[in-house]
């Protein structure tokens, strides 16, 4: 019996797997990575025991081949049951091919801390199996400009004082959005402080410090809420 593989997508390079990789490797399970923007192609999702599809520059409204073929990919992947999980645009992406809405957000949300100056959090407003474990209010990395108006077939999950639509799930499927990151590590939040341009432009020292303060509760809720999808997926 050949072993199913969790499919691992990333929409720009930088924007990886982190600590969703780690607990795959932790706990012994397969899983590829194909990198879209390195010219990999979205595979079939047939045959894939879940799909996670993570962040980047994108736009789930762009008219281009590569946003067509992942947004077509998602469709296949909720209609046949597969378990998914998709992290800020995965979770726009997600939204749209579920005959949803991707809208420019009124306030755009980045880094650490929100306009007021504290801590991004998400509370969680539905029980769900996602939320196992979790205390109901945590917190959260942002890197968006884009939120989402969800279709009668998606129910929200968890919210957001600045950008409402944190966590949502396609009803009656093992499929979730989460707007912002929780598969930071240290070493991902130095690539994107080097190479993305909203965080090049802001006080990187403050960056580095507010995940110093905050990292243990962090990575507590990530890999959570991370293990609890890998649960769903009947993968552990």
């Amino acid at each position: 019996m050949v072993m199913q593989k969790v499919l691992v997508v990333k929409n720009i390079a930088r924007e990886g797997p982190g600590l969703f990789q780690e607990i795959l490797s932790e706990r012994g399970l397969g899983y590829e990575i194909r990198d879209l923007d390195a010219g990999d192609k979205f595979p079939d999702p047939a045959g894939y025991s879940a799909v996670a599809v993570f962040g980047g520059p994108d736009s789930a409204n762009d008219d281009t081949d590569k946003m067509k073929t992942e947004l077509a990919r998602i469709k296949e992947t909720v209609q046949s049951g597969i378990p998914y999980i998709g992290v800020c645009l995965g979770m726009q992406t997600l939204v749209k091919s579920q005959g949803g809405e991707v809208y420019r957000n009124p306030v755009r949300e980045i880094g650490w801390r929100d306009p007021e100056g504290n801590y991004f959090e998400v509370c969680a407003v539905n029980k769900d199996p996602i939320f196992q474990d979790m205390n109901t209010k945590y917190k959260i990395f942002h890197l968006h400009g884009e939120t989402v108006k969800l279709p009668s077939s998606m129910e929200l999950l968890g919210r957001g004082k600045w950008c409402e639509n944190q966590v949502v799930r396609v009803k009656g499927k093992p499929a979730y959005g989460i707007q912002g990151h929780l598969e930071l590590t240290p070493q991902m939040l130095e690539d994107w402080i080097a190479q993305d341009p909203d965080l090049v432009a802001m006080d990187t020292a403050k960056l580095r410090k507010d995940y110093s303060g905050v990292k243990k509760e962090y990575e507590k809720a990530g890999r959570q809420m991370l293990t609890n999808f890998l649960s769903i997926a009947r993968l552990i």
